[in-house]
């Protein structure tokens, strides 16, 4: 008798243009145009729609991204209207209230907060509409670049192998940041050395009458809080922390957490009749970091897959979105135009690392007395605070000329700076305390305590 060898058969290769590793709002957006545009197109998600992440707050130029993709009216159902920001600073009596109507354009005066595992989900079913083949619960294993394009293997809920040919891959991974650790070129920020701490409460007290669904940075002495209400009635609450604060924790999460609110008295006011759901408290640390590049001949990198940055301006979807637009040309080009791909590239990685540059700028400094005292007095000479109010909307690619005011702002900052240097050396010195490296532990995946 003789007994032949078995082994486990190879997965039929698939064949695809376009291979997206990822279903969030960068992944869903780039594979929805790229099947409009008649391309063969895979959009890989590990998990299931609906799926719980942060970052609810949207910024007014999300709105005509929304309009572009044709869903607009879809995410003004979900969404909790937000016209403005509202900033609250211990060293300051009153509170600072800014609309998105005093900005440069006066087109775009507000936004919406939304639960992201539904605007997630409605991202995701669009680009499906569009022509995308879209598939969950599928996760990425491995990627081999060639000179012709990509072999993909990916394992399905169950663990089922599946394998693809592609003629090109974006990563949209999120902070997976898939090809980033496998090229070996992401980086920690160290300008952005925090995590944070969230939940989300019913019955929290909000902002009367229209500002109802403006969202709250609120500083305290270890960071600031976030407050965001959503439109169906829960606000979400997180406490973005030093390292050497977490550091200090010695007891659960759940009420190292409460004990940090309590820091914030406006906020805890606000929610001293509020209950928080299921008593549930997140976690998430390693918070900011980028990669060396953003596309290679045969990939890019959309949105949080290639860098991520303090959130205090809510900027992350927008970011991702823009980074999707932006892309689905540089696919294009390589797949139709390859003579034109490196030039296309070259444009796109210019446009990725813009905003969060610009956005940086402000975030590292926001704890800085001077920038605070900006913030919370805002002026207006040389336009600059329409500038301000044009960035926190997202208006940083050409439609409005806000660059020499901020520029002018930022004169201002230093003027005043070196008017006080006493006190601008100790801020300087404070922050680079705060974010010094303390030894934490990296936890790239939100963790959820009860």
């Amino acid at each position: 008798m003789t007994f032949e060898s078995t082994s486990v058969s190879e997965p039929l290769e698939e064949n695809c243009d376009v291979l997206v590793i990822g279903g969030g709002p960068a992944g869903s957006t780039i594979a929805a145009l790229l099947a409009t545009q008649g391309r063969r197109v895979v959009l890989l998600e590990k998990a299931h729609h609906p799926r719980f992440h942060i970052g609810e707050s949207l910024l007014p130029c999300n709105v005509e991204l929304f309009e572009r993709l044709g869903v607009k009216d879809q995410v003004e159902k979900i969404g909790m209207p937000k016209f403005g920001i509202e900033f609250v600073s211990p060293d300051h009596e009153h509170r600072s209230c800014v609309d998105f109507a005093e900005a440069w354009d006066k087109t775009r005066p507000s936004a919406w907060q939304v639960r992201r595992s539904e605007l997630d989900e409605l991202l995701f079913r669009n680009a499906a509409t569009r022509g995308a083949q879209t598939i969950e619960g599928c996760r990425v294993r491995e990627v081999e670049f060639d000179a012709s394009g990509a072999t993909v293997q990916a394992e399905q809920d169950g663990g089922a192998r599946r394998r693809w040919r592609a003629r090109f891959v974006v990563d949209a991974s999120g902070r997976d940041t898939f090809i980033a650790n496998k090229l070996r070129c992401k980086e920690k920020n160290p300008k952005h050395n925090s995590s944070a701490l969230f939940g989300h409460y019913t019955n929290a007290r909000r902002l009367p009458g229209k500002k109802e669904g403006n969202i709250s940075i609120m500083w305290f002495a270890h960071g600031w809080f976030w407050f965001i209400p959503l439109a169906d009635g829960t606000t979400s609450v997180g406490a973005v922390c030093w390292p050497y604060y977490l550091k200090s924790r010695n007891k659960p999460l759940p009420e190292f957490f409460d004990d940090t609110i309590a820091l914030c008295p406006e906020l805890a006011d606000r929610l001293k009749d509020a209950t928080r759901v299921d008593d549930a408290v997140h976690a998430t640390g390693n918070y900011s970091y980028n990669a060396t590049h953003s596309s290679g001949e045969r990939y890019l990198l959309l949105g949080d897959a290639y860098t991520f940055i303090d959130p205090m301006f809510s900027s992350g979807v927008y970011l991702a979105m823009v980074s999707a637009f932006e892309g689905a040309g540089v696919v294009a080009a390589a797949l139709d135009r390859p003579t034109e791909a490196a030039r296309e590239r070259k444009r796109f990685d210019a446009m990725m690392k813009k905003g969060p540059k610009e956005y940086s700028w402000f975030i590292t400094r926001v704890t800085n007395p001077t920038i605070r005292q900006l913030f919370m007095y805002p002026i207006n000479p040389l336009r600059v605070k329409e500038a301000l109010m044009s960035l926190l909307a997202g208006d940083l690619y050409g439609r409005s000329p806000i660059q020499p005011s901020l520029w002018a702002l930022k004169g201002i900052y230093y003027m005043i700076s070196i008017g006080n240097l006493r006190r601008s050396y100790r801020g300087w010195r404070a922050r680079h305390h705060n974010i010094r490296d303390m030894g934490l532990l990296a936890d790239e995946n939100v963790q959820s305590v009860k």
